[in-house]
C-alpha cells in the first residue's frame, strides 16, 4: 500500500502588497523522498518553505504536512518537523553539547545526543562554545538541532551555502542517512551537483510558479541531449547553421557563447570544425561537458540559478 504524501500544496499564494512571491503553487512530496526546490534568488523558494514550516501564513491556498494542517495540528507538527534555516542564530555562550541538550528538551522523544555528536563529527567540539566554531561546524550543529527531535520531515534551506567542499560532503552523508531511515527531506539549494546527488525529484521555481518538475535525469533529458558543446567564434556563427549540424537537438546564445545540446559529441565536434573552416571564422573557445540541471534552468528561463 503506497504511503500518503508527506507534503501537499494546492494553489498556494503569498502576497506582500503588490508583490506576489508565491503564485498558485501546486506540489506533492512523497513520504521517504528527498525533494529539491530550485530557482534563483527571489523565485519564491524560501517563502514557500517558511509557509510549510509554519513561520508564515499564506495569502490563500492549502498546505498539508504529514496529513496535518498548521491551523489545526500545530502542536503535533512541531514535534514531527525539523527545520534548518539558511542562517541559524544559536546562543554563542552555550557549548555544543548544551545547545543540543536544550533543543532535545523541547521534544517528548528524540535522538540520543551522543549519537548525534558522532553523526555530525562534533565529539571533539562538545565543550566548545558556539562562538568558537567554524562555519562548517556551526552548520552541522544547526542540522543536528533540526534532527534532535527525530522528525519525520526535515526542511533544509540552502544548508551548504558558504561551506568548504569537505563540510558540504559531510552534510550530504547526513542527509542520505536520514533519508535512509524512511524520512522525508525538502531541500532548497543553489548547487546543482547537490540537487543531482541528493534529490529523488526536483521542482524548478521561477516567479513563484513551478516551471519544471521531475527527476534530475528526466529534466536533463528534456534538453534533448545528454551533452553540451560550448563554443565561441569571431565573428559569431549563425545559430541556424549550428542547429543544422548532426546530433544537435537545440542551440542557444549565452554571454557571447553558443551552447549546443547534443546526443553524440564525437559526431558534432568534427562538424563544428568543418563549419568553422567553411565560414572562415576564428574559433576562440570550444568545450564539451555533461548536461546539468543548471542547463535546464537556463534553457527554461534564460537565467542562471545564482542570478539575483
Amino acid at each position: 500500500m503506497p504511503q500518503p504524501a508527506a507534503i501537499r500544496i494546492s494553489q498556494l499564494v503569498k502576497r506582500y502588497g503588490e508583490l506576489t512571491a508565491v503564485d498558485g503553487l501546486d506540489l506533492q512530496v512523497q513520504a521517504g523522498e528527498c525533494f529539491g526546490l530550485l530557482g534563483p534568488n527571489g523565485a519564491g523558494k524560501t517563502t514557500t518553505c517558511e509557509i510549510l514550516e509554519g513561520l508564515l501564513a499564506p495569502s490563500s491556498g492549502d498546505v498539508e504536512l504529514l496529513g496535518k494542517r498548521w491551523d489545526k495540528d500545530e502542536r503535533e507538527l512541531r514535534g514531527r518537523v525539523g527545520v534548518a534555516l539558511q542562517e541559524t542564530k544559536l546562543s554563542d555562550k552555550l557549548s555544543v553539547e548544551e545547545t543540543l541538550a536544550l533543543f532535545r528538551s523541547f521534544y517528548p522523544t528524540g535522538r540520543d545526543i551522543e549519537e548525534l555528536l558522532g553523526a555530525m563529527q562534533l565529539q571533539e567540539k562538545r565543550d566548545a562554545w558556539v562562538s568558537k566554531l567554524s562555519g562548517g561546524q556551526r552548520q552541522r550543529l544547526a542540522v543536528a538541532c533540526a534532527l534532535v527531535g527525530d522528525p519525520d520531515l526535515l526542511f533544509l534551506d540552502e544548508p551548504t551555502t558558504g561551506l568548504d567542499p569537505q563540510s558540504r560532503r559531510s552534510l550530504w552523508d547526513i542527509i542520505v542517512a536520514f533519508k535512509g531511515r524512511g524520512k522525508t527531506v525538502l531541500l532548497t539549494t543553489h548547487y546543482m551537483d547537490e540537487a543531482e546527488r541528493l534529490c529523488d525529484r526536483v521542482a524548478v521555481i521561477d516567479h513563484g510558479k513551478v516551471i519544471a518538475l521531475g527527476t534530475p535525469r528526466e529534466l536533463i533529458r528534456s534538453l534533448g541531449g545528454a551533452h553540451m558543446v560550448e563554443l565561441a567564434t569571431t565573428p559569431e556563427l549563425s545559430l541556424d547553421d549550428l542547429k543544422a549540424l548532426p546530433s544537435v537537438n537545440s542551440a542557444r546564445s549565452q554571454a557571447g557563447m553558443h551552447v549546443l545540446a547534443v546526443d553524440e559529441p564525437h559526431v558534432t565536434l568534427p562538424a563544428v570544425l568543418d563549419l568553422v573552416r567553411a565560414k572562415k571564422v576564428e574559433l576562440t573557445q570550444l568545450t564539451t561537458r555533461n548536461a546539468t540541471l543548471e542547463d535546464v534552468f537556463v534553457a527554461l528561463t534564460g537565467r542562471h540559478l545564482r542570478d539575483g
